[in-house]
């Protein structure tokens, strides 16, 4: 009786949100949507089989199926089927299944989306897996503050599997081409004005000039110093540094638009236009850039480690946690976490939580995806050289960490400022402008909710 109330009342909440507040990013899909065509792995051949979804369709998806058959190898009495879809498309096909009653047995999930699906009554509390809770997963030994964002509404959800976010990625063949030592790159600018000083050393047009130089020629550079990957993300980690936050502590109020947002995305526009060490993300795709060796410094995400390791290895590359432009360390985060359904029971149940346990007790296999683990135990473990994105960011995460804040509708919030973000950077509205008609539009929602 109480997974059939379960299911029923699941399925009404979740029809009426759907159609009342599905997130923008889920609804860009053409109507009718488009059908989800997962990549699937078979592992194992147990008598119980778990069905699990995620959404690692890149670099990190092989790392992910490599980990679930060295658990069906240790675990011979079960079998997990795996189908990654892409991201937009695995949030809707989630929240459909729990309508329909056939939801997958173990999923993954970004933390930022716990409060939204909690309130759906998709995930339950998961506080007996660990050992403040007399479970045998080791509460102290996750890193903060990745392990709180877990935490909604008084209860534990799932189980974090690792910390992922943005750091900087430091181009050395860059350096050498503009005839600045490696040694510059050892250690990150310790203030906004050396971080511009080495960008504008490092930016190079086609006839050998600056910056500042004359004849600098800003439509015919070869090189950049800077290039910004994704504008929300890197206004997100500088916003951090300023000391600013895009709502307030009570998710009532907008307040992107404080002095703090002001200085971060006035110093990333300045970047391009002011200082002319970075290209217009709108015309220069900063992450194949990079990849066509022909930028200097990116801040980019810990899954750009694959990328660079596997298919460019004639880029030899450093890395710095995320630049300090503020007073404060600071960087945009994330989390992917380990999600079991709160309609299994049996033994169904108990293998689902072996195999979420068992993923989080070798998240230092994981790190092979670029992610850094979630467990202190296993961060500290990895071999600084192999590893030496995740140890970095994951200093800089612990150290600066900024998530988006944890209400049910940030989606439809952050996709709400994401356009005006994008608007400042391309110099359609001045930041001032954008900030405020962020707000605006932030307000509205919050209001509205």
């Amino acid at each position: 009786m109480r997974k059939h109330a379960f299911i029923l009342a699941t399925a009404a909440i979740v029809v009426l949100l759907v159609a009342l507040t599905f997130p923008m990013s889920y609804t860009a899909a053409q109507d009718p949507a488009p059908t989800a065509t997962p990549a699937v792995a078979e592992a194992g051949s147990g008598g119980t089989q778990l069905i699990f979804w995620h959404g690692l369709t890149g670099g990190d998806g092989p790392t992910m199926q490599r980990m679930v058959e060295m658990f069906v190898e240790e675990n011979p009495d079960v079998s997990v089927r795996s189908e990654a879809y892409v991201w937009d498309q695995f949030y809707q096909k989630l929240q459909a299944s729990f309508v329909a009653g056939t939801p997958p047995d173990v999923f993954i999930m970004h933390s930022n989306e716990i409060p939204h699906y909690a309130d759906l009554g998709i995930l339950g509390p998961t506080d007996h897996m660990f050992s403040d809770g007399g479970g045998p997963l080791d509460s102290a030994d996750y890193a903060q503050p990745a392990f709180d964002y877990t935490v909604y509404d008084g209860s534990r959800y799932g189980v974090l599997l690792d910390n992922h976010g943005f750091g900087t990625w430091v181009n050395l063949n860059a350096f050498d081409r503009a005839g600045v030592s490696r040694d510059e790159a050892a250690n990150p600018p310790a203030s906004a004005e050396e971080l511009i000083d080495l960008a504008k050393r490092l930016t190079i047009d086609a006839n050998g000039n600056h910056p500042g130089d004359e004849g600098f020629d800003v439509e015919n550079v070869v090189q950049w110093g800077m290039a910004i990957d994704w504008n929300r993300v890197t206004f997100e980690s500088l916003l951090k540094q300023f000391g600013g936050s895009v709502v307030s502590e009570d998710g009532e109020t907008a307040t992107i638009n404080s002095d703090a947002g002001k200085q971060a995305l006035q110093f990333m526009h300045d970047l391009i236009y002011v200082h002319q060490v970075a290209a217009d993300p709108a015309v220069v795709n900063a992450y194949n850039a990079y990849q066509a060796d022909t930028v200097a410094i990116m801040a980019s995400g810990s899954w750009f480690r694959n990328l660079l390791v596997e298919e460019h290895p004639e880029i030899e590359f450093t890395v710095w946690p995320m630049y300090q432009v503020g007073p404060n360390p600071g960087t945009w985060m994330s989390a992917h976490v380990l999600f079991v359904s709160p309609l299994l029971d049996g033994a169904k149940l108990e293998a689902a939580e072996r195999l979420v346990a068992y993923l989080s007790q070798h998240d230092d296999v994981w790190a092979e995806s670029g992610m850094t683990p979630a467990r202190i135990s296993a961060q500290e473990g990895l071999d600084a050289e192999t590893f030496q994105s995740n140890v970095v960011f994951g200093q800089g995460f612990q150290a600066g960490g900024a998530f988006a804040p944890p209400l049910p509708n940030v989606t439809e919030i952050t996709n709400a400022y994401e356009q005006e973000i994008n608007a400042a950077i391309n110099n359609q509205k001045s930041v001032e402008d954008a900030l405020n008609d962020a707000a605006e539009r932030m307000q509205d929602i919050l209001d509205r909710n």
